[in-house]
């Protein structure tokens, strides 16, 4: 093959024939959402991935292997992700990438910290590097490391006393409200509203009926794609008129797209995004609007950089070593002049969880401005 990337749909996937690396390559598996709920999420991540991997394959491998890498469709299951998971261990897989859902990591990762294999998430829910696991690390903000941020801006910026905060009725939904209804109430903004919903919902009158009821000075919203497209439409529908506030997925490329100009105005924290007037970013979003045709998502960029952390790891170690990878990724710091695939600096903790730049957004005509550019704590 000219490039060993394969994508192994859920139909087949238990059954089929086990696809390890040839002895001269390395076997990297991903446990994405091509389908379900979550197929916006786990598509980006999974094309991400691919194109580094075909950078990585170009320059020469990690230590000189090629990857061969194969995609499997959790279908936004988490059973199905439990399953395919051990089907990658089963498979040799050096190292697993993916889930996305913070509800199938939790329970895929258990899989893989019983096999001791590296497993590097997508998932921003606080829980999933709360428990010790120490072969899971992430590609994206914690939760814990990011509702602070958002709360600071909320407080400080909007000079908000009072929010009304929409969630969805998920492991990452409920993990984000957990935090920032904690950091808003130690920041002394009131939380006069607390409005779960569903995943799919279709229908949001009435939680935003709720929302305006409330008359909170700020709406906090914290949904997967398709729902925050929703609830942004509704909320336009209903003339609402205070601020709206969110997180990564709020000021998503698909959630703008499907919202349309009810996306405009919104405003949001993003550990990732496109639009960071950074060098490397650019390079890394012309690359990938030439190979998919479309704009790259956060999701996208996670699944890019998670592939050349990977790589970073694997420059330093020298050697391919399960066990030696999760202790060399730990404490680790990587510099984007070394790895521009890394797209920033970056540094772990010891938990897995990374810290790097990240930025304040505004929907303005249908794309992200980057209105504040917010420094890694390690950088102060």
């Amino acid at each position: 093959m000219r490039h060993p990337i394969r994508i192994v749909l859920l139909a087949a996937a238990l059954a089929a024939a086990p696809v390890p690396a040839s002895a001269q390559n390395v076997f990297v598996a991903g446990l994405v959402e091509l389908s379900g709920t979550g197929a916006t999420a786990g598509t980006g991540f999974n094309n991400g991935v691919q194109l580094a991997i075909r950078e990585i394959n170009a320059a020469g491998g990690l230590n000189g292997r090629r990857i061969d890498y194969s995609a499997f469709d959790t279908q936004t299951n988490p059973g199905v992700a439990k399953g395919l998971a051990q089907r990658a261990i089963d498979d040799k897989a050096y190292v697993i990438l993916g889930p996305v859902f913070s509800g199938s990591i939790l329970v895929s990762m258990q899989e893989t910290r019983r096999a001791e294999v590296p497993n590097i998430v997508g998932g921003e829910a606080a829980a999933i590097t709360q428990q010790g696991n120490p072969y899971v690390f992430r590609s994206s903000f914690t939760q814990a490391a990011a509702m602070p941020k958002v709360v600071r801006y909320i407080k400080d910026f909007l000079k908000a006393k009072s929010v009304a905060v929409m969630f969805a009725n998920t492991d990452f939904g409920k993990g984000g409200r957990d935090v920032v209804v904690k950091e808003l109430e130690a920041a002394g903004v009131k939380v006069v509203a607390d409005i779960s919903t569903d995943v799919p919902q279709v229908d949001f009158s009435g939680p935003v009926l709720r929302a305006k009821q409330s008359n909170a000075d700020v709406l906090f919203v914290y949904m997967h794609e398709e729902e925050s497209a929703r609830v942004l439409r509704e909320l336009r529908k209903q003339g609402y008129d205070k601020p709206i506030v969110g997180e990564t997925t709020l000021a998503n490329e698909k959630v703008v797209e499907l919202a349309g100009e009810a996306a405009n105005g919104v405003i949001a924290h993003v550990g990732l995004t496109a639009d960071a007037p950074n060098a490397t970013v650019q390079a890394f979003a012309k690359k990938y609007e030439a190979e998919y045709k479309a704009r790259p998502d956060h999701n996208a960029m996670k699944g890019y950089t998670a592939a050349w952390a990977l790589k970073a790891v694997q420059d330093k170690l020298g050697r391919l070593d399960q066990k030696a990878f999760a202790k060399t990724l730990h404490g680790a710091q990587f510099s984007a002049k070394d790895y521009p695939g890394l797209l920033f600096d970056v540094r772990y903790d010891d938990k897995g969880d990374l810290d790097r730049e990240s930025f304040i957004v505004r929907i303005v005509n249908g794309r992200s401005q980057v209105i504040e550019t917010l420094r890694p704590a390690w950088a102060k």
